[in-house]
């Protein structure tokens, strides 16, 4: 019976694990891409049904590659795992923050009090992501750019402020990285 119960508890452990990995990244902990994207649609039904604002950043961290390159993938994992608890301490408790792959994040600001916390939150990012990171005796100094879209402006639905919201991140690139934009319909234009 000790046997059978052991098995049990295994096969159970299993389970949960499969069910973890199936909507949180691995490497951060944060909710991946399929788990954001429920999140997200939930969020936006709710925002619909009580005619409330909320608000997608697109966060794209500057030259991480150049950390991956020369100095390893264990290095840039761990450089992961310190801005996804830097980006997890920027945000309340209602938000969402999310690692869609790569060094791609995302943060959903549910029940968006004022346009003005978009900008609050941007700026924390950039402030988190800007404070030296030390692995291993070295020390890292990274940048984020970040594309701000809002539900209702920008779009209704999860994949147009999704992609507004990169298209936007793009666009903070070209200007200089280091900052962040609100999404705009010449945005579109322009690409």
């Amino acid at each position: 019976i000790g046997n059978q119960i052991g098995q049990f508890v295994a096969r159970r452990q299993a389970e949960e694990r499969v069910h973890h990995l199936a909507k949180y990244d691995e490497l951060t902990g944060l909710p991946n891409r399929t788990m954001f994207h429920q999140r997200l649609h939930h969020s936006l039904t709710q925002a619909q049904r009580h005619s409330r604002p909320l608000a997608i950043l697109f966060i794209d961290l500057d030259r991480f590659k150049n950390i991956n390159d020369t100095l390893g993938h264990e290095a840039g994992d761990q450089v992961l795992r310190v801005v996804a608890e830097r980006l997890r301490e920027c945000v309340r408790d209602n938000d969402t923050v999310g690692r869609l792959g790569g060094d791609e994040f995302v943060v959903l600001i549910d029940e968006l009090p004022e346009q003005a916390s978009a900008t609050v939150v941007a700026r924390r990012v950039l402030d988190a992501v800007a404070r030296p990171i030390i692995i291993e005796g070295r020390q890292f100094h990274l940048t984020a750019s970040i594309g701000i879209s809002a539900y209702p402006e920008d779009g209704v639905d999860p994949v147009n402020l999704l992609k507004n919201a990169d298209a936007a991140m793009y666009r903070a690139k070209e200007q200089g990285k280091n900052n962040y934009l609100y999404y705009s319909a010449q945005m579109n234009v322009h690409a």
